[in-house]
This record gives structure tokens, sequence and C-alpha cells, in this order.
């Protein structure tokens, strides 16, 4: 039977603690409600024109209706019912292979038009094989996805990669700034400037590089998406500067989200454990790969499958009460 990295619309707490805590899924729940999917935009609220959301008031006054005793919030109405489905457009960083791959894979799977990001001259032909995978998932009203190879690390081409997603599909809905890079550390001295910079360009200036040009085009029911790492929040001193930019993402995810909360769009992030993607063997010694993530008390690795239903969940309406927030996929 074939699976889809979907979830009812109505989630039951049990179902949204299993995507929360990832300990068991295995690529989806089976028999989906056709046509309702997660990253098919719904609009479950009028316009902040109409309702007004705040700290002291729920509605607009000019729209309340007074209130009953026993009745905790004010009567009130909606003149439209709500509006049509349409696809929604994600850009997707590093979605050449690993958990950017896994995610590009769950979105089109979801009726999302995809378009990723990949490392010129390094990873054409893992981009090749995700375009594909992408084509043969990807419903048949989303538009075809595309690879665009870019340098991160400097704003001209982050801007370059926007303006390119926009004069394909016009729009941007959903943001995953998922690309990093990662070097192992034995001392201090190891980290050059030249390492330093380089590191912090990819994994933390392209965040705010994308956002900055990305934001300009996303609409109320936005969604951004950053991939911290549970290191963010353990520390480890043999990927000290990998994870010093991992605990920057967390602080730009809470800040970015009060920034943009009055905009409607929503930012969280996603830090996973120990994962087994092509970055672990380019980083590590070829005798620490055979117990990567033994450590952990599952005794081994995730896997990008398991990693990527929680991207898809903070893109979708199902998330619309949570900002500023990180889901944990890891079990360290």
């Amino acid at each position: 039977m074939q699976r889809r990295c979907f979830i009812p619309s109505v989630m039951s707490y049990s179902v949204l603690k299993q995507v929360v805590t990832m300990a068991s899924i295995s690529g989806g729940i089976p028999n989906p409600i056709v046509r309702t999917s997660w990253l098919w935009s719904r609009k479950l609220l009028p316009s902040r024109s109409s309702i007004r959301v705040s700290i002291n008031s729920f509605v607009d006054p000019a729209k309340a209706k007074g209130r009953e005793e026993g009745e905790p919030f004010p009567r009130q109405s909606q003149e439209k019912q709500p509006g049509k489905e349409h696809g929604k457009v994600a850009l997707v960083t590093g979605g050449d292979s690993g958990i950017g791959r896994a995610v590009c894979y769950c979105f089109a799977k979801e009726g999302a038009t995809v378009a990723f990001t990949y490392v010129k001259g390094y990873e054409e032909k893992d981009a090749e094989d995700t375009l594909e995978i992408i084509n043969k998932s990807k419903m048949s009203d989303s538009s075809n996805p595309i690879a665009i190879p870019v340098d991160l690390g400097y704003e001209k081409n982050c801007k370059n990669v926007v303006d390119e997603v926009i004069g394909t599909y016009g729009r941007i809905d959903v943001l995953v700034n998922n690309a990093a890079e990662q070097h192992a550390t034995n001392s201090l001295e190891d980290i050059t400037d030249e390492r330093l910079e380089r590191v912090f360009r990819t994994n933390i200036f392209s965040h705010f590089f994308l956002t900055r040009h990305a934001v300009k085009h996303m609409k109320e029911g936005s969604s951004i998406i950053n991939s911290t790492s549970v290191l963010a929040y353990t520390g480890s001193p043999k990927w000290l500067d990998y994870s010093s930019t991992k605990g920057a993402i967390v602080s730009f995810t809470r800040g970015l989200a009060l920034m943009l909360v009055d905009k409607g769009i929503r930012v969280n992030g996603v830090a996973p454990g120990p994962v087994w993607t092509p970055l672990q063997p380019a980083s590590r010694d070829e005798q620490d790969t055979p117990t990567f993530g033994s450590q952990v008390p599952m005794g081994r690795a995730g896997q990008p499958f398991e990693i990527a239903p929680s991207y898809v969940f903070l893109a979708s309406e199902d998330s619309s009460y949570v900002t500023g927030q990180v889901l944990h996929p890891n079990v360290v």
C-alpha cells in the first residue's frame, strides 16, 4: 500500500504526540482524506481586518454581539465561508539530500510546488535525483519543481534565489532554511578565521539573507521553518562552531517569530538529534561512521524520513497556533 506523508487535518492528541516525539513514524498515516492536504492553504479565520487577535481582545468590538453569562467569548459571525484551497509554494534550502530531500518529497506528496537549492559543482547528481523524486511524487496540479545552484552565504545570491522562485511561481508560502555545513574540531586552533566565517555564513547568515528577501513576498498564513539541532541545547566540543550556529538559529527563530506575528507569518524550528545524512560521512572520520548515533537511548541514528513530518506539521494549518517554537525529533 502506498503511504503518504499525511496526517488528517483534525488531529487527536495521540497523533500530535506521535508527530512531536517522532518515536515510531514510518512515513505517515495511511488512508488519507483525498484532497485534504496539509500543504493546501485553508483560510480558517476571517482576515485580520475583521477579527484582530491580540492579548486583550479576540474579536473586533464592532463585530461582537455581546456575551451571555457562562459564555467565554463574545458572540460573533463570519461574513464569508473559508476560501478555496490552493497549492502552496515551498522553498527548501539544501534540498538535494538528507533531511532537505525528505522534506521536499513530503511537501510534494502533500500538494506543494517545490523549489530547492543545492551547492553548485558538488551536488549536481543529488539535485537531479531529487528532481526525479519530486516529479514522481507531486500532485498533477502542482507545478514542476526547480533546483537552484547557489552559495547561500552571500546576500546577493540569496536575493537571486528568491527572485528566481518568484519569477517562476509568483509566490512563496513556505520557506525552509535547512542548508548547513559542519567540520570536526579537536581544539580552538582548528577553527580558523576563514572556517569560522564560512560556517556562520552558510548556517546562519543565509537564514537572515533569505528571510529578508522572501518575507517581502510572503502573505498572512505563510510559514518559515529553520533547521537547528539538538546540539544547540546540549553543546558539543567536537562540533563547536557548528553547534554555535545552531544556537544562534534558535534565538533567530524566537525573535523573528515575534517580529512577524502581526503579519500572520509563523516562524518555527526543528532540532533533530543524530540523523544519518550525507553530511555525516563527509565530516567524520571513517572509523566513526559505523557507530554514529549509537550513544542515544534508541541506540541508532534517525533517518531523514523520520524527521520530515515535523516540517510538514509546521508548514500546515494544523500548527496555526504554534510560532516561535522548536520541535525536537530526537532522543538525546
